[in-house]
């Protein structure tokens, strides 16, 4: 005996949970491509979360936004930052500046101080905010 349907038999696949499953893989694809690949990744400076302390006597070049520098506490003009530094740092034997420098500078600005540090073999180390 054959029995037949009254309507005839289509299958189907429930899509209604595709879209949340779809959203999920995005989301953990977008997440993992961000860790996998470090320089996405955004660096607030001058920021740190640790801090070291320095025992030995130190230098402090100081840079200010509108590009005024000051070691330790008295005014350098620009020319003059190598010469003053070199006579400062002649009494020690493993000199450390501590750059003290406004987060809204250029970066080549920095580089320019790290060239100076670099040839008088001197340790320069950035001064962050906590």
């Amino acid at each position: 005996m054959k029995l037949k349907r009254r309507k005839p038999f289509s299958p189907e696949v429930s899509t209604s949970s595709l879209n949340d499953i779809m959203f999920f893989l995005l989301l953990f694809f977008l997440i993992v491509s961000t860790l996998g690949n470090p320089n996405v990744i955004k660096v607030l400076l001058p920021r740190s979360q640790a801090s070291q302390t320095l025992n030995k006597q130190q230098i402090t070049l100081t840079v200010t936004e509108e590009k005024k520098y000051f070691i330790d506490t008295k005014e350098i003009p620009v020319s003059m930052i190598k010469s003053e530094l070199k006579y400062r740092i002649r009494g020690y034997d493993s000199p450390t500046i501590i750059l003290r420098f406004s987060n809204q500078l250029n970066i080549q600005d920095l580089v320019d101080i790290l060239q100076i540090g670099v040839s008088l073999n001197a340790k320069m180390v950035l001064a962050t905010q906590k």
